[in-house]
């Protein structure tokens, strides 16, 4: 069948199991809208205000279903707009496949209207990316893409592919079509199904994994440092298995919230910079340390050199570029964290004894309440009071999705989320911006779970006009706006350690965000103190069942701080509380 390049992409998109795209159009992409167009009953395409946004629309996608997301820009400006929301992806292991439009071939690398080397550019921040210059390769590289994207660490890729290739025809194979093909001439197969089969061999030994079984077996104060490896492999039950034979703390990073149920009896919360008392502590007094799925990034360890330094420690990783990076380990084993681990279980008894005794339960006791102005008499509304009364009204199949800052921190402490896939955040590049493009991205694939997006008013001023998206797509997203009219964690830096200098950290010029809402035809609703919160949830609540989405613009204290806190190059139990 001859089909355009536009139409093979289509395609080869239906054929990967993509029944969603975000993007942009543009005038390199025109060919692919019109066949988006032509096959908008098999495919949707949904308009974002914003490239960036469409990037972190699949971003929330992926992150909520496991699938890979997929977003399209036209050339140039829209290309390079989707940088940020790749890298993003790219520092959280998002599996993602970016379409970009290019111009014609024939002007290639002549400064033509709307050209950039997006190759070039977002080679940084893919694991690969190709250029299609040849129609007929288009409907295997697409096939190459998502393995790419998926496979071993998972994350970005992206597809550039110039006008011309969109308009020329070609015959259209499918992949069912080219295997029988490739079979019936006994060849060993196509370069998409060799990488396949090359990316499914395990890397570790059964020789690494009775080492981690007889580390295992001798400590006597184990804890596990759990990351987001351990929900992209989907092994939460595993680790749950792991820690209740050992008895051992769980302490959780940023990205690993949700792999391990936070009403556990043994999970200590997050660790690092924000970290509890509990999980600080139990890894500084920890005699083994064992990090699943995580990569020891700065803001957990603080200061490496002296991080879990009474610990051995025992690293479980998809990707061998992690071992020994930041922090050296004494034993480890490369390979898919659900398999690894349930290789090791079957080496481990039914039980192990250790020391840990009721001094964790002492420290999960420390637990940052209301900051000390609310005692002192000052009666706005406090981010906990807030967060957890979001929580209760949601439910516990709600996905919590947050921006960067103070309110992420905050909803990492207080949001109780027991489930995998269900709190999505920019945690290894800190994306300001981020939140309602990958709330929106995390509803449509999930519409019949509730979603809440916590921002700050910094944040917020950056993505708001997505609320057209909101609107245009009856996406019924619960957004919660802390307004403190300020850079809250800037600023709680300058008062820390820079002797209150608030250098450029004020925003009282900010919009008035209930006006904004409306001028999007959304509701919006203003809470200054807990009953007014309430008031404004049950009613935002009846927006939701509505199908609509709504606004809630909650005033805090500007000078409200995220405890406890690791002043910057201090072990990580030496925190200000």
């Amino acid at each position: 069948m001859q089909y355009s390049g536009a139409r093979i992409l289509i395609e080869a998109l239906i054929e990967q199991g993509v029944d969603t795209v975000f993007g942009y159009p543009g005038g390199a992409v025109l060919n692919i809208y019109d066949e988006l167009y032509k096959q908008r009953d098999r495919i949707r395409h949904i308009l974002v205000s914003h490239e960036q946004h469409a990037a972190h629309a699949a971003d929330g996608y992926a992150r909520s279903t496991g699938k890979v997301g997929v977003c399209i820009a036209t050339s140039g400006p829209g290309a390079t707009n989707l940088i940020t929301g790749i890298a993003t992806a790219s520092m959280d292991s998002v599996p993602l496949v970016a379409i970009t439009g290019n111009v014609p071939t024939g002007i290639l690398g002549k400064d033509s209207f709307q050209e950039v080397d997006i190759a070039g550019i977002s080679m940084p921040v893919v694991k690969h990316n190709w250029i299609v210059k040849n129609v007929n390769d288009l409907a295997e590289l697409v096939r190459e893409a998502f393995i790419v994207a998926r496979s071993g660490r998972p994350g970005p890729v992206l597809i550039d592919i110039p006008k011309d290739i969109t308009a020329i025809s070609a015959e259209w194979i499918s992949y069912v079509e080219s295997q029988a093909s490739l079979n019936s001439n006994t060849v060993l197969g196509s370069r998409a199904q060799r990488l396949a089969e090359r990316n499914e061999r395990p890397g570790f030994t059964d020789d690494d994994i009775e080492r981690a079984a007889a580390l295992l077996s001798s400590a006597r104060r184990p804890v596990l440092y759990a990351g987001g490896g351990v929900i992209i492999s989907g092994a939460s039950a595993e680790l749950k298995e792991l820690a209740e034979r050992l008895n051992a703390p769980v302490a959780l990073s940023l990205m690993g919230i949700g792999g391990f149920p936070q009403d556990h009896r043994l999970c200590t919360g997050l660790i690092g910079m924000h970290g509890t008392v509990a999980s600080n502590k139990a890894a500084q007094k920890a005699d083994l340390l064992v990090a699943i799925g995580a990569r020891f990034s700065d803001r957990v360890t603080s200061r490496a050199d002296m991080f879990a330094k009474t610990a051995q420690v025992l690293h479980f990783d998809i990707d061998p570029a992690e071992i020994n990076k930041n922090v050296p380990a004494q034993a480890w084993v490369v390979g898919d964290i659900k398999v690894t681990l349930a290789k090791l279980l079957e080496k481990l008894p039914a039980k192990l004894t250790t020391d840990w005794t009721d001094e964790v339960a002492k420290w999960k006791t420390h637990i940052p309440q209301t900051h000390t102005r609310e005692a002192a008499g000052n009666h706005r509304l406090h981010p906990r009071f807030v967060i957890e009364e979001t929580a209760k009204a949601l439910g516990p199949d709600a996905i919590v999705v947050t921006d960067v800052g103070q309110h992420q921190m905050w909803a990492a402490q207080f949001f109780p989320v027991n489930r995998p896939r269900s709190f999505l955040t920019s945690g290894g590049l800190g994306t300001m911006g981020y939140g309602l493009g990958a709330a929106e991205g995390a509803k449509v694939a999930n519409p019949k779970r509730p979603v809440a997006l916590f921002t700050g008013d910094g944040c917020f001023r950056m993505n708001c006009a997505e609320m057209g998206t909101l609107k245009n797509y009856c996406l019924p997203i619960l957004i919660i706006v802390f307004n403190n009219h300020t850079l809250g964690m800037v600023r709680q830096w300058q008062n820390f350690f820079y002797e209150g200098r608030y250098s450029e950290t004020d925003l009282s010029a900010s919009p008035d965000f209930i006006k904004l809402a409306d001028a999007y035809g959304l509701h919006g609703y203003r809470a200054e103190d807990k009953a007014g919160f309430i008031e404004a949830l049950n009613n935002a609540g009846k927006d939701i069942a509505a199908g609509n989405a709504a606004l809630i613009e909650v005033i805090i204290d500007r000078d409200e701080k995220v405890l406890p806190m690791v002043p910057s190059g201090k072990p990580i139990d030496e925190q200000i509380l």
